[in-house]
Protein backbone atom coordinates (compact mmCIF):
# COMPACT_ATOMS: atom_id res chain seq x y z
CA UNK A 1 0.00 0.00 0.00
CA UNK A 2 1.57 3.32 -0.94
CA UNK A 3 -0.12 5.54 1.85
CA UNK A 4 0.18 9.08 0.95
CA UNK A 5 1.67 11.74 3.11
CA UNK A 6 -0.23 14.76 4.38
CA UNK A 7 2.13 16.80 1.72
CA UNK A 8 0.26 15.34 -0.86
CA UNK A 9 -3.17 15.96 0.87
CA UNK A 10 -2.08 19.34 1.04
CA UNK A 11 -1.83 19.59 -2.50
CA UNK A 12 -4.72 17.77 -3.67
CA UNK A 13 -6.86 20.13 -1.05
CA UNK A 14 -5.35 23.06 -3.22
CA UNK A 15 -6.43 21.52 -6.34
CA UNK A 16 -9.62 20.82 -5.09
CA UNK A 17 -10.20 24.26 -3.65
CA UNK A 18 -8.86 25.87 -7.06
CA UNK A 19 -11.62 23.66 -8.78
CA UNK A 20 -14.57 24.21 -6.66
CA UNK A 21 -14.11 27.75 -6.42
CA UNK A 22 -13.59 28.11 -10.23
CA UNK A 23 -16.63 25.71 -10.94
CA UNK A 24 -18.72 27.86 -8.62
CA UNK A 25 -17.59 31.32 -9.99
CA UNK A 26 -18.25 29.92 -13.55
CA UNK A 27 -21.58 28.86 -13.07
CA UNK A 28 -23.09 30.75 -10.24
CA UNK A 29 -24.16 33.82 -12.78
CA UNK A 30 -26.17 30.78 -14.70
CA UNK A 31 -27.66 28.91 -11.69
CA UNK A 32 -28.75 28.82 -8.15
CA UNK A 33 -26.32 28.45 -5.56
CA UNK A 34 -27.94 25.89 -4.47
CA UNK A 35 -27.65 23.94 -7.85
CA UNK A 36 -24.18 24.35 -8.41
CA UNK A 37 -23.25 23.02 -4.92
CA UNK A 38 -25.21 19.85 -5.75
CA UNK A 39 -22.51 19.45 -8.58
CA UNK A 40 -19.69 20.52 -7.46
CA UNK A 41 -19.81 18.30 -4.28
CA UNK A 42 -20.18 15.27 -5.89
CA UNK A 43 -17.18 15.96 -8.50
CA UNK A 44 -15.29 17.12 -5.84
CA UNK A 45 -15.96 13.70 -3.95
CA UNK A 46 -15.23 11.44 -7.19
CA UNK A 47 -11.66 13.81 -7.76
CA UNK A 48 -11.01 12.52 -3.99
CA UNK A 49 -11.79 8.91 -4.17
CA UNK A 50 -10.17 8.90 -7.22
CA UNK A 51 -6.92 10.39 -5.69
CA UNK A 52 -7.59 7.89 -2.42
CA UNK A 53 -7.98 5.17 -4.71
CA UNK A 54 -4.90 5.63 -6.85
CA UNK A 55 -2.79 5.72 -3.44
CA UNK A 56 -4.33 2.74 -2.09
CA UNK A 57 -1.83 0.40 -3.96
CA UNK A 58 -5.25 -1.69 -4.19
CA UNK A 59 -5.69 -3.06 -7.72
CA UNK A 60 -8.98 -5.33 -6.67
CA UNK A 61 -12.12 -3.40 -6.46
CA UNK A 62 -11.54 0.15 -7.81
CA UNK A 63 -14.58 -0.29 -10.92
CA UNK A 64 -16.87 -1.46 -8.49
CA UNK A 65 -16.31 1.34 -5.72
CA UNK A 66 -16.71 4.01 -8.48
CA UNK A 67 -19.62 2.32 -9.63
CA UNK A 68 -20.82 1.69 -6.24
CA UNK A 69 -20.03 5.66 -5.48
CA UNK A 70 -21.74 6.60 -8.71
CA UNK A 71 -25.15 5.00 -8.45
CA UNK A 72 -25.18 5.94 -4.68
CA UNK A 73 -24.49 9.82 -5.73
CA UNK A 74 -27.08 9.75 -8.07
CA UNK A 75 -29.49 8.43 -5.78
CA UNK A 76 -28.50 10.75 -3.73
CA UNK A 77 -29.17 13.57 -5.92
CA UNK A 78 -32.55 11.95 -6.46
CA UNK A 79 -33.76 11.16 -3.04
CA UNK A 80 -32.24 14.62 -0.56
CA UNK A 81 -33.59 17.44 -0.64
CA UNK A 82 -31.68 19.57 1.86
CA UNK A 83 -28.20 20.49 1.12
CA UNK A 84 -26.27 19.99 4.39
CA UNK A 85 -27.70 16.35 4.53
CA UNK A 86 -26.53 15.56 0.98
CA UNK A 87 -23.08 16.73 1.56
CA UNK A 88 -22.65 14.65 4.97
CA UNK A 89 -24.28 11.68 2.74
CA UNK A 90 -21.02 12.48 0.30
CA UNK A 91 -18.87 12.99 3.93
CA UNK A 92 -19.74 9.76 4.96
CA UNK A 93 -18.90 7.69 1.13
CA UNK A 94 -15.62 9.08 1.46
CA UNK A 95 -14.92 8.29 4.77
CA UNK A 96 -16.13 4.63 4.31
CA UNK A 97 -13.97 4.28 0.95
CA UNK A 98 -11.01 5.69 2.92
CA UNK A 99 -11.83 3.21 5.98
CA UNK A 100 -12.34 0.18 3.46
CA UNK A 101 -9.12 0.72 1.31
CA UNK A 102 -6.69 2.23 4.59
CA UNK A 103 -7.59 0.48 7.46
CA UNK A 104 -7.64 -2.94 8.91
CA UNK A 105 -9.65 -2.46 11.91
CA UNK A 106 -12.77 -0.38 13.57
CA UNK A 107 -10.73 1.84 15.72
CA UNK A 108 -8.77 3.71 13.27
CA UNK A 109 -11.79 3.94 11.05
CA UNK A 110 -13.79 5.35 14.10
CA UNK A 111 -10.59 7.61 14.50
CA UNK A 112 -11.26 8.63 11.05
CA UNK A 113 -14.81 9.59 11.40
CA UNK A 114 -13.85 11.62 14.15
CA UNK A 115 -11.90 13.18 11.32
CA UNK A 116 -15.05 13.74 8.78
CA UNK A 117 -16.68 15.48 11.52
CA UNK A 118 -13.62 17.78 11.94
CA UNK A 119 -13.68 18.60 8.47
CA UNK A 120 -16.83 19.15 7.96
CA UNK A 121 -16.87 21.48 11.15
CA UNK A 122 -13.74 23.21 9.79
CA UNK A 123 -15.36 24.00 6.43
CA UNK A 124 -18.74 25.72 8.06
CA UNK A 125 -16.63 27.80 10.06
CA UNK A 126 -14.72 28.58 6.77
CA UNK A 127 -17.17 29.56 4.91
CA UNK A 128 -19.39 31.21 7.55
CA UNK A 129 -16.52 33.54 8.30
CA UNK A 130 -14.87 34.04 5.13
CA UNK A 131 -17.73 33.37 2.97
CA UNK A 132 -15.18 31.75 0.20
CA UNK A 133 -15.42 28.09 -1.65
CA UNK A 134 -12.18 28.55 -1.86
CA UNK A 135 -11.17 28.85 2.00
CA UNK A 136 -13.88 26.34 2.51
CA UNK A 137 -13.03 23.81 -0.07
CA UNK A 138 -9.32 23.84 1.24
CA UNK A 139 -9.96 23.81 4.91
CA UNK A 140 -12.17 20.81 4.76
CA UNK A 141 -9.65 18.93 2.47
CA UNK A 142 -6.74 20.17 4.22
CA UNK A 143 -8.64 18.74 7.39
CA UNK A 144 -9.11 15.05 5.39
CA UNK A 145 -5.22 15.28 4.78
CA UNK A 146 -4.77 14.23 8.69
CA UNK A 147 -5.88 11.08 8.09
CA UNK A 148 -2.20 9.91 7.22
CA UNK A 149 -1.28 9.93 10.94
CA UNK A 150 -4.01 7.38 11.97
CA UNK A 151 -2.23 4.23 11.72
CA UNK A 152 -3.33 1.79 9.52
CA UNK A 153 -3.90 -0.99 12.38
CA UNK A 154 -4.03 -0.51 16.25
CA UNK A 155 -3.30 -3.03 17.66
CA UNK A 156 -3.89 -4.21 21.51
CA UNK A 157 -1.10 -5.20 23.79
CA UNK A 158 -1.75 -8.38 25.40
CA UNK A 159 -1.85 -7.86 29.40
CA UNK A 160 1.55 -9.91 30.30
CA UNK A 161 0.16 -12.24 32.07
CA UNK A 162 2.69 -14.42 34.58
CA UNK A 163 2.77 -17.52 34.45
CA UNK A 164 5.35 -19.27 36.51
CA UNK A 165 7.61 -21.70 35.28
CA UNK A 166 8.05 -24.68 37.29
CA UNK A 167 12.09 -24.74 36.83
CA UNK A 168 12.43 -21.01 37.84
CA UNK A 169 9.82 -21.71 40.85
CA UNK A 170 12.30 -24.62 41.95
CA UNK A 171 14.97 -22.63 41.38
CA UNK A 172 14.09 -20.00 43.45
CA UNK A 173 13.09 -22.23 45.99
CA UNK A 174 16.57 -24.24 46.13
CA UNK A 175 18.19 -20.70 46.67
CA UNK A 176 15.81 -19.54 49.52
CA UNK A 177 16.61 -23.01 51.04
CA UNK A 178 20.59 -22.89 50.81
CA UNK A 179 19.80 -18.95 51.95
CA UNK A 180 17.98 -19.95 55.02
CA UNK A 181 20.51 -22.98 55.72
CA UNK A 182 23.45 -20.54 55.37
CA UNK A 183 21.48 -17.88 57.97
CA UNK A 184 20.82 -20.61 60.17
CA UNK A 185 24.33 -22.25 60.45
CA UNK A 186 26.11 -19.09 60.73
CA UNK A 187 23.61 -17.78 63.27
CA UNK A 188 24.49 -21.20 64.77
CA UNK A 189 28.01 -20.62 64.83
CA UNK A 190 28.06 -17.24 66.76
CA UNK A 191 25.83 -18.49 69.56
CA UNK A 192 28.50 -21.85 70.60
Amino acid sequence: MTRPSFWHGVVVAAILAVFASAFVAALLPFIGTSTVLRWVIPLLGLGYIAYLLSRSGVKVGIATTLLTWSITSLAIAWFVPTLPLYLLIHVGLIWIVRSLYFYSGVLPALIDLGLSIASVSAMVWAVTRSGSILLATWCFFLIHALFTAIPARIRRTPRSTTHTNPDHFQRARRQADAALRQLFSDNSRTHS
